[in-house]
């Protein structure tokens, strides 16, 4: 983890309370999970200078009972010091999970153990329940501020219902652990948020300039290389904002976003110590090819690419919807024949192209044929839309209604005046049947 000259202290406040012992992850409890993930950040915050942490935990002096839960269960297990990683994890290995929760008086309790306000002074806090005790936690945060007594909280909710974590917003910044996983990145980020004390939010703006395009993969490559330093899911946060991401500062950064077509911004320079945002214009809508009425499902391909571009950017099936940065493009839906569209996509609006559904074409022959068949232009010309297989007796395919062609002749004459005709029409969710020879 990155070091920093200033001297920051680190709280760790432990909920030991009886409904940690609940099964949690994979045959873990809540508290078994919390305190083997606790254990090894601890250990990883060895070589880490101006660093001082301490261990305060609550609920595992008294059990709990029916008639009894003892609200001043809260003590500083290990003070602050530079080289006390071994007496906090010792600590951690012992204490079983029995009591209460008493949130706010042990906030109340940890402003006392911080030795002065010369510090960067931070508490997080690991629970998975609400107060239990009388003492109501945002009032005694409301009072700590008062005081300009200098701790900044984050709370960790393991296995929490969100709306009950929403009620922490009054301590201080929270994020929610509903799995072990989970729970490990998050803490990792908050200690790397407090060591490193730089933070990036991307913003993905729309056509109005707000930053709400979202639900995408984010690349950032170290500068002028293919070395890939972080991968992220864009995501907007509870509260409606970019989520707050945790990238080392030392280097610049190329992002791609992976947009159809993506968007790129190189060469980023983040400011050390500080909140960073990074603005990218990626305003999107949507195409859907659509059938008006079909009577039954048909797989066809659509071709995406940007117009005037011969590049395909996508492809998609006439029925399913996908995200494009705003801008014209050119459609070619693989129906035979085929069709082409150029459409415009706009902000949040879905770009729909219409389609009649296809019909069937099927014939038959006594002798072996070549051929090809042609659809009739509306100016009263033919356009060739596909080849018979050589010799083949029989077929079925599937084609866009209107009037059709067949040009052939029997494989085996070697004559052109061989040549026959013949035409017929094909029908939304109707087969045409024809006898050639």
């Amino acid at each position: 983890m990155a070091q920093e000259h200033e001297l920051t202290r680190i709280l760790f406040i432990l909920d030991a309370s009886n409904s940690m012992n609940a099964d949690w992850d994979n045959g873990q409890t809540r508290f078994e999970a919390a305190k083997e993930i606790l254990s090894k950040n601890v250990k990883e915050l060895r070589n880490v200078e101006n660093l001082e942490i301490a261990l305060r935990v609550y609920g595992h002096q008294s059990p709990i009972t029916a008639t009894y839960q003892d609200c001043n269960d809260t003590k500083l297990e290990v003070p602050f010091g530079p080289t006390n990683h071994d007496q906090i994890l010792t600590k951690i290995r012992t204490i079983k999970a029995k009591g209460t929760t008493p949130i706010a008086m042990t906030l109340q309790a940890s402003a006392e153990d911080f030795p002065d306000k010369n510090a960067k002074n931070i508490i997080i806090l690991i629970t998975d329940g609400l107060e239990a005790c009388p003492m109501d936690p945002c009032a005694v945060a409301t009072e700590l501020k008062k005081k300009d007594i200098n701790v900044t909280p984050f709370v960790i909710g393991l296995g929490m219902d969100l709306s009950y974590l929403e009620k922490f917003r009054c301590i201080g910044a929270y994020s929610d652990a509903e799995t072990k996983a989970s729970f490990e990145k998050v803490l990792n980020n908050i200690l790397a948020k407090v060591l490193l004390n730089t933070t990036v939010q991307i913003n993905l703006n729309d056509s109005y300039g707000s930053p709400s395009e979202t639900d995408v993969t984010m690349f950032l490559y170290e500068a002028g290389t293919t070395n890939l330093k972080y991968t992220f899911t864009h995501t907007i946060d509870r509260f409606g904002n970019p989520d707050t991401l945790i990238l080392d500062p030392s280097i610049k950064y190329d992002l791609v976003v992976n947009t159809i077509p993506l968007r790129e911004k190189k060469n980023i320079a983040l400011v050390k110590n500080t909140h960073n945002t990074i603005v990218l214009d990626a305003p999107q809508g949507y195409i859907e090819t659509r059938y008006i009425n079909a009577t039954r499902p048909y797989v066809v391909e659509t071709r995406i690419s940007e117009s005037s571009k011969n590049t395909t950017l996508n492809t998609q099936k006439v029925g399913e919807k996908d995200k494009y940065i705003c801008g014209y493009y050119d459609v070619e839906i693989l129906t035979i024949p085929r069709i082409y569209v150029t459409v415009n996509v706009t902000q949040s609006n879905t770009s729909y192209i219409d389609i009649k559904a296809p019909g069937f074409l099927k014939f038959s022959s006594g002798n072996p044929v070549t051929g090809q068949i042609f659809m009739k232009n509306d100016n009263g010309t033919w356009q060739w839309v596909l080849n018979l297989e050589d010799g083949a007796r029989s077929g079925y395919h599937q084609i866009q209604p209107g009037e059709y062609r067949v040009v052939y002749r029997d494989k085996n004459q070697k004559r052109s005046e061989y040549t026959l005709i013949k035409d017929f029409r094909i029908n939304s969710n109707k087969t045409t049947s024809i006898q050639l020879l």
